[in-house]
């Protein structure tokens, strides 16, 4: 279990912050905070979990919690949701796991500088429907949105569905305070005040605290940004013949010059084919239709109906057939209902098994999309054929530039595991697959991860490649930091730190 055994009088002294209540130690608190949604080994489950479980609810108790932790050097893991694909809210080491979910209000509404205050623990879509009587949202649209909390979304530099409209979580939170490895509370933005968006005074600390995957402190408030709910959405989606006519519709499609334009969606004839053996998702279409393309709007009445007109002509320009009313809109609405549900793994002969679901996801340029999808399936292929307990679910490529949807593409291959057969080998084997589908990423200048983040085994040992000689900077702010590497110890290498 735990690399530090936790001392009674230490469990007594959390105890004495939070109360009783809120200290956990029995078996289920334990575990059920060891995993995530993503590819897990089950059959080493004992390695992965904490001595003891605390549900603070005030940033002050946080940072009592975290002063006890660094005089004792235990190991620290920050949990939201536990949503995430990476393993980011994984314990490593054992020690405390700090649940956030009890601190889950909306501190303040600022509709005329237009900005939310919350926790860290609140809930996306709780957020927005708390929000909807005041005409607006805050507009982070995960995959995960009904279960993802805003600190997770923080810890991990989120990616969001509408991206290419509004932002990522990276460009909407606005500032924070966080809790660092020592126990202190410090504010963090873009400007001297907690609703400033610009300023050029020093250095701009904030992306420092985004995407950090709880390495370098704890998000204990954020202010967020709020736009006006959007008055109309659009929703297009169009069937292709085969991948290259598909490939150059997206591009066509990013590259319209449309405000309002949301993200633009490629799905590949693997994902297709993986949809049609899944009948709960797939609304059946001739056999001829191999790829799909899916663009979405967001805006003003005045925006979206005339953007709609140019998407709908360029998808047929561009040898696309739409799919319909029921699909488009169907499809686009229901994007958030089947995250991470295991019982939707099919055999190609239709049987229903047990999977997790897992996708690699990269950041890759749109001119290196049609290789890097060729060599991400070949990769897949062998490990299917060899191992017999993978599954190609197909390739999306998805816009993901925050206001610029023809930069660079999310690019995932989603992979089924069964996880009931998975022991040493298997499990060695996944981890191989992963290596070879970042060293594809990397050979084509592209990211280890465009939103997951990089620190599973089999990826995270690739972020000194990626960072080059900004991986020693990021050792060096670790270390002042967190001098005790108590912090979510064992990612993104970031050990290496304290090996001299």
């Amino acid at each position: 279990m735990s690399v530090v055994a936790l001392s009674d009088s230490v469990a007594d002294e959390l105890r004495s912050i939070l109360g009783s209540d809120y200290v956990l130690t029995n078996k289920s608190s334990l575990y059920n905070r060891a995993r995530v949604p993503a590819p897990f080994p089950v059959h080493r489950w004992n390695e992965h979990i904490a001595d003891i479980v605390v549900l603070p609810e005030t940033a002050e108790q946080v940072s009592e919690i975290v002063k006890l932790a660094n005089t004792h050097k235990i190991p620290v893991v920050p949990r939201a949701g536990g949503t995430g694909l990476a393993d980011g809210a994984v314990p490593m080491t054992g020690g405390i796991l700090v649940d956030i979910k009890r601190m889950n209000k909306i501190l303040d509404i600022d509709l005329v500088d237009r900005t939310v205050t919350v926790q860290p623990g609140i809930n996306m879509l709780k957020l927005n429907e708390e929000l909807r009587r005041y005409g607006v949202i805050y507009p982070d649209d995960p995959a995960s949105y009904p279960c993802s909390l805003v600190g997770g979304r923080i810890g991990t530099g989120g990616w969001s569905l509408i991206g290419a409209r509004y932002g990522h979580t990276r460009d909407l939170v606005i500032s924070m305070q966080v809790c660092l490895p020592t126990g202190e509370l410090i504010e963090v933005g873009d400007g001297g005040g907690r609703k400033i968006r610009k300023s050029s005074t020093g250095f701009q600390l904030k992306q420092l605290f985004m995407g950090h995957q709880g390495s370098l402190g704890i998000t204990t408030e954020a202010t967020l940004e709020l736009v006006s709910r959007p008055e109309a959405e659009f929703a297009a989606f169009f069937g292709y013949p085969d991948y290259e006519t598909a490939y150059s519709s997206t591009g066509a499609l990013a590259k319209s010059g449309l405000a309002s334009l949301a993200g633009v969606v490629l799905f590949d004839e693997w994902k297709v084919d993986y949809l049609r053996r899944d009948d709960e998702a797939y609304i059946p279409q001739p056999p001829e239709l191999r790829c799909v393309v899916a663009v979405a709007a967001y805006g003003s009445l005045a925006e979206t109906k005339p953007a709609s007109q140019v998407i709908m002509a360029i998808g047929k320009e561009t040898g696309g057939n739409y799919l319909g009313d029921e699909v488009s809109q169907g499809d686009w609405a229901a994007r958030h209902d089947r995250y991470a549900t295991p019982l939707h793994g099919r055999t190609p002969e239709g049987q229903v098994v047990p999977m997790s679901w897992h996708c690699e996801d990269a950041a890759i340029t749109y001119s290196a999309l049609p290789m890097v999808r060729e060599e991400w399936h070949a990769i897949a292929k062998r490990y299917i054929d060899d191992y017999g307990v993978f599954d190609d679910w197909g390739m999306f490529a998805y816009t993901n530039g925050a206001h610029k949807p023809w930069a660079d593409y999310l690019v995932e291959i989603d992979i089924g595991i069964w996880e009931q057969r998975l022991d040493d080998t298997v499990w060695d084997a996944w981890v191989q697959c992963k290596r070879e589908i970042t060293e594809v990423s990397l050979k084509y200048g592209g990211s280890i991860t465009a939103c997951h983040g990089s620190t599973r085994e089999g990826d995270a040992e690739f972020v000194p490649r990626e960072m080059g000689g900004g991986f020693d900077v990021m050792k060096k702010i670790k270390r002042v930091l967190d001098p005790n590497n108590i912090m979510n110890p064992g990612k993104n290498r970031l050990d290496e730190a304290y090996e001299d």
